[in-house]
């Protein structure tokens, strides 16, 4: 797939869109150019339910007049109406409203070499491959004793990538590649059916764990979901399984997103330099991790990717900033900025993790007299402004020690300051999403059921 895999073109393109743009009158302009193809393939019952191929080139050029911006995108890339669109966005900078804080990066901050983190894997697999796949899934699944449905299979697999052009010199290409297999298994009958998944996302496909492992992990896990009990509320420890611990540590990469703290919407917005977990707990976000799902060898500005504690031995280091919300913190930038084609720059974290700890799964519940295994969580009833934690989980009672039998709606809640303090991570870490976290044990929470 050349024509995908040189953006030489691209580069070309976004080039002649910020030149236009500086003849229409524009300071300041920069240019992100995106194309990507991914195909997918859903299996039910063994055969082909729905298979996709898409294909898109997108553009984006943010002109800055003064300290005035705008931005806009299309998705023609012939390059014949470059001019007519770089003077409707000099138009509509000149009539937006002030924003002191609007400008490229400065020049002495952009990445001068772009990293090598192997990305991309160039081979794109045929239909039939993708099919083959997500039936071994299924047929996997349905093989577990107890499982009486599918709830489909799937497989996919893409590449894309994104050129930034700057009107102050800077120039940078990046690609990589997305390969996944998932499943659905529904065990039961009637009203008593459950169900759960399993996946694996990589962006190479050798690194793909087996279809037929997951296929038969979706079966078990949903097998040893049924008859699940409710129990009484009462405030006990809880241990997030390492599929949903992640969440927690989202959590702090939303409450020290520059954009939140800015604005003051953040319940960390006082704690900078203050600790906020126990000593010994890192969180790491790194851009540069090789073969990351969220690796990037520069950020939406042109800075370059940096290894960084945003918390180190529990104390809160850094807030997450691109260059705007660093100049309105007074602050340098951290390059975490992101960016579509139709957006300007904001913060975001890229491939982030919380370090391991020094106790197994097993040991971290075995002084556990009566508590809660979280395996699954819905609802988004997390205040970032309050810190204030509800949200609605299923997973396993915790009795002596051992995950004894399944529970369903129930909630659990509490405040993330005290969630954080009391957090104790396990030794599992395991890097399988953009955002990893091992089993965590939060000492006290309310678990409401009825």
């Amino acid at each position: 797939m050349p024509s995908l895999l040189d953006q030489t073109d691209l580069v070309d393109l976004a080039e002649r869109l910020v030149s236009a743009a500086k003849r229409a009158g524009a300071d300041q302009a920069d240019a992100l150019a995106i194309r990507s193809v991914s195909l997918s393939v859903e299996v039910r019952d063994g055969a082909v339910e729905e298979s996709q191929r898409s294909e898109g080139d997108d553009l984006g050029l943010r002109v800055i007049v003064g300290h005035k911006q705008a931005v806009v995108s299309t998705n023609d890339l012939k390059g014949g109406g470059f001019e007519a669109l770089a003077e409707r966005a000099v138009a509509m900078a000149r009539v937006a409203p002030e924003d002191r804080f609007a400008g490229l990066a400065d020049t002495a901050l952009l990445a001068r070499t772009l990293p090598a983190l192997d990305l991309i894997d160039p081979k794109m697999p045929a239909v039939e491959a993708l099919e083959e796949l997500a039936r071994d899934a299924e047929t996997a699944g349905l093989a577990v004793g107890g499982v009486t449905k599918s709830g489909g299979a799937s497989a996919s697999a893409g590449i894309g990538g994104f050129v930034l052009v700057t009107s102050h010199g800077f120039h940078g290409a990046t690609i990589a590649s997305r390969h996944g297999i998932s499943m659905t298994a529904i065990a039961g009958d009637g009203t008593a059916m459950e169900r759960d998944y399993d996946f694996s996302s990589t962006l190479h496909a050798a690194d793909l764990e087996s279809a037929a492992v997951i296929g038969r992990r979706a079966g078990e896990r949903a097998v040893k979901r049924l008859n699940p009990r409710k129990v009484a509320t009462r405030r006990v420890p809880v241990v997030f399984d390492s599929r949903v611990s992640g969440s927690l540590v989202g959590h702090v990469a939303s409450a020290a997103n520059g954009a939140a703290i800015a604005r003051k919407t953040s319940f960390l917005r006082e704690k900078l330099g203050e600790r906020i977990f126990a000593a010994g707990i890192n969180i790491i976000d790194d851009p540069l991790r090789p073969r990351g799902l969220r690796s990037r060898p520069f950020d939406a500005e042109g800075l370059p990717g940096r290894r960084r504690n945003v918390v180190e031995d529990g104390v809160l280091k850094t807030w997450l900033l691109d260059c705007a919300t660093a100049r309105e913190l007074d602050l340098e930038t951290t390059g975490h900025a992101q960016r579509g084609v139709s957006s300007t720059p904001s913060p975001g974290a890229s491939n982030l993790h919380l370090e391991p700890g020094g106790k197994t799964p097993r040991e971290l519940i075995a002084d556990i007299e009566d508590g809660f295994y979280v395996t699954d969580m819905i609802g988004m009833g997390v205040n970032l402004v309050t810190g204030d934690y509800s949200r609605g989980a299923s997973g396993f009672w915790i009795e002596r020690g051992e995950c004894t039998y399944p529970v369903s709606e129930v909630t659990i809640a509490g405040h993330l300051s005290e969630m954080f303090a009391g957090l104790t991570p396990a030794n599992d870490l395991v890097f399988r999403y953009g955002t990893n976290a091992p089993t965590l044990r939060i000492e006290s929470m309310t678990v409401a059921g009825h």
